[in-house]
């Protein structure tokens, strides 16, 4: 939790038209600020901004409030999030309470958690374009689906070698803990031997609001040989499948600019959407939709 004295800090420090302006194109009308409001469609500006008052407010939506509060609603961010991105803005270094020592260990294994999850995409997005067999394999799927190298790069696809260990012994090589592996749902243990679960798999990184890559699908393309189509990570300290939805990093904006959101069964089917031009839109990966993933959207 950040301290009071570094909220204040923070609070003081965002000037509103700066802020606003990093979205926004603003011009100058009297003592305030004008431009076209980012959270509807307008062709007249009813976007005020007044720095004297550090608020902003569109006078036909009603959206609007404190630098903070803008961030919160454009970026879709929580507000400890947007505080966050305020200091980074401002080089402001973020103080937080002492936390106990079961908080710092939790905290510890959510970070190595997202670490290596992030590091295993990078490297199935490595495999998918710059390896014969991910281009061969890999990549000709996602070609013979008709998606773009645009939407590919998009949603991070990626491609998972047939290999039992490749990705275990690039991430015991990396330096990161095999056991925060084992625990995503990246690596699997059977006895004494350690393997990747999502080998010879097309993968589909699930990333959460922020973006934190949080879980992945793989999609097999060696049916004779395996059983499960699709396998997805399992639930974990970074993941909570109903209360997360596929696609929502990056339709978030679409869903606020549209005030709209779709709702599609699969991975494929978000990635069509996008490709055709409608981007507020997620799926709920083949699960029921709870009340955690409309809370969410």
């Amino acid at each position: 939790m950040i301290d009071r004295k570094t909220v204040e800090k923070i609070i003081d420090a965002a000037d509103i038209v700066d802020v606003v302006s990093d979205f926004v194109n603003l011009r100058r009308r009297g003592a305030n600020y004008i431009g076209l409001c980012p959270f509807h469609n307008e062709k007249t500006p009813s976007f005020s901004v007044s720095r004297a008052k550090g608020i902003c407010k569109c006078f036909s939506c009603g959206k609007g409030g404190t630098a903070v509060n803008f961030i919160m609603e454009h970026e879709q961010m929580t507000y400890y999030e947007a505080l966050k991105y305020l200091a980074k803005k401002y080089n402001i270094e973020v103080v937080e309470k002492e936390l106990t020592v079961e908080e710092k260990q939790e905290q510890t294994d959510r970070e190595n958690m997202l670490s290596v999850n992030e590091f295993a995409m990078r490297k199935f997005e490595d495999n998918i374009f710059n390896t014969p067999e991910g281009r061969n394999i890999g990549l000709s799927y996602f070609y013979d689906r008709g998606f773009t190298d645009d939407i590919i790069k998009k949603f991070h696809l990626g491609y998972s070698l047939d290999n039992s260990t490749a990705l275990y012994e690039q991430i015991k090589d990396s330096g990161f803990s095999v056991e925060h592996a084992i625990a995503t749902g990246l690596c699997g243990k059977s006895n004494d031997r350690i393997y990747d679960r999502f080998k010879g798999r097309v993968m589909f990184p699930v990333l959460n609001i922020s973006g934190k890559v949080i879980a992945f699908g793989g999609r097999t393309l060696h049916p004779d040989r395996d059983k499960a189509k699709y396998i997805n990570s399992p639930e974990s300290t970074i993941y909570k499948k109903s209360y997360e939805l596929y696609g929502l990093f990056q339709a978030k904006k679409s869903i606020v600019k549209n005030d709209k959101c779709y709702l599609v069964e699969g991975y494929t089917d978000v990635l069509s959407m996008h490709q055709a031009g409608i981007e507020n839109v997620v799926a709920s990966s083949g699960t029921s939709l709870t009340e955690g993933q409309l809370r969410l959207i």
